[in-house]
C-alpha cells in the first residue's frame, strides 16, 4: 500500500504538475490531507483578524497512475474515509446564501468523536465523511483546486464517500489524481460556504477503465449511478447534468431513445452539489434496478 502524506500540497490541478508517487492500475493508495484552510484555524487561539490565510484549496497528490492515457478513466473505490478530532465551520461576507448576515468572517470548532460531531453542546451529528476536492489534471490550463469541472475537481458531492466509486476522465498521461478538502458533515448544496471541513485520510482503491466513451465525472454506488456537473450558474449544470443522464442511459446502458426519455423522467433525481464554488455543481442519479433490468452493470 502506498501512502502519500499530505506535505505533497498542490492548490492547481496541472498536467505540468510533478507527481509524487507512482501506482500501477489495483494498488492501494493513502492520501494524508489537510482541512481546506491548512489546518490554520484549529488551534484555539486562531482567528480570521490574527492568522494570513494561505491560498487556495489545499490537495495532496498529485498520482500518476501506469497505463492511464487520454480518454480513460480513472476508477477510484473509496474504501475508507478517516477524519481529524475537530472540524471547523465558517461564516462570512464572501460566500454563502445569506453572507450579508454576516459583515465579519465566524468560526466555530467542532469536536468529532466515535462517530459523531458535536456541535456546541446543542446538537450531535452523526458523521458522514465526503471527499469535497478530488480530480485530475485537465486537458490544457491548470485550473485552481477550488474550481470544479469536467475534470473533477471542487464538486463537494457528499455521495463521494465510503463505499461509493468515483469515474474521472483522463486528459493527461497518468491521470495525475490528487484530492482534499474532507467534510465531516455537510448538506447537499453547501448553501452557506462550507461543510465541517476537517482533516483526514482517504484510502482508496485505483484502477483503469480503457476507453468508456465518458467524458465527465461519474459515481457509482451500490444502488445508484450519478453524473456530475459544474457549469457557472445552477440551471446550467442541471441542464448539462440531465443531458448526460440522457447520453449515458443512451450510450452505455444502450436504451432507445424513448426508454432513456421516460425512464429519466419517471425515476431521475437532480440534486444541487454545491452552490458556492466559481461553477456550481449539480448531480442526477438514477437506479440500478433500472439499467440492470436492461442488462447493464458496470463501465468497464
Amino acid at each position: 500500500m502506498k501512502y502519500i502524506g499530505r506535505e505533497n500540497l498542490i492548490t492547481e490541478m496541472n498536467k505540468d504538475n510533478p507527481a509524487c508517487e507512482v501506482v500501477s492500475p489495483g494498488e492501494t493508495v493513502v492520501f494524508e490531507t489537510y482541512d481546506c484552510f491548512t489546518n490554520q484555524f484549529l488551534p484555539e487561539d486562531a482567528t480570521f483578524e490574527n492568522v494570513v490565510r494561505k491560498p487556495g484549496n489545499p490537495c495532496t497528490g498529485p498520482l500518476y497512475v501506469e497505463g492511464a492515457e487520454p480518454g480513460d478513466m480513472l476508477k477510484i473505490s473509496i474504501l475508507d474515509i478517516e477524519t481529524g478530532p475537530v472540524g471547523i465551520v465558517m461564516l462570512g461576507p464572501n460566500s454563502g446564501n445569506e453572507k450579508e448576515f454576516f459583515p465579519k468572517k465566524v468560526l466555530s470548532r467542532v469536536p468529532v468523536k466515535n462517530g459523531n460531531a458535536y456541535f456546541k453542546d446543542k446538537v450531535v451529528f452523526s458523521l458522514s465523511p465526503m471527499i469535497g476536492t478530488i480530480g485530475v489534471a485537465p486537458e490544457g490550463e491548470g485550473i485552481t483546486t477550488i474550481t470544479p469541472g469536467n475534470h473533477g475537481g471542487n464538486m463537494d458531492c457528499t455521495q463521494i464517500k465510503k463505499g461509493s466509486i468515483l469515474y474521472l476522465p483522463v486528459y493527461a498521461k497518468g491521470g495525475l489524481l490528487a484530492m482534499g478538502d474532507f467534510h465531516g458533515v455537510m448538506g447537499d448544496g453547501e448553501v452557506e460556504d462550507c461543510g465541517l471541513e476537517i482533516e483526514g485520510k482517504a484510502t482508496v482503491e485505483i484502477d483503469v477503465v480503457k476507453q468508456p466513451g465518458i467524458s465527465w465525472p461519474v459515481v457509482e454506488t451500490e444502488d445508484k449511478w450519478m453524473v456530475i456537473v459544474s457549469e457557472d450558474t445552477v440551471e446550467e449544470a442541471w441542464t448539462v447534468a440531465v443531458r448526460q443522464m440522457y447520453l449515458f442511459l443512451k450510450e452505455q446502458v444502450k436504451m432507445d431513445t424513448e426508454d432513456a426519455g421516460m425512464l429519466l423522467t419517471l425515476a431521475g433525481d437532480v440534486i444541487v452539489c454545491q452552490t458556492v464554488n466559481p461553477k456550481k455543481t449539480v448531480r442526477v442519479e438514477f437506479p440500478k434496478y433500472i439499467t440492470q433490468s436492461y442488462g447493464y452493470n458496470s463501465i468497464f
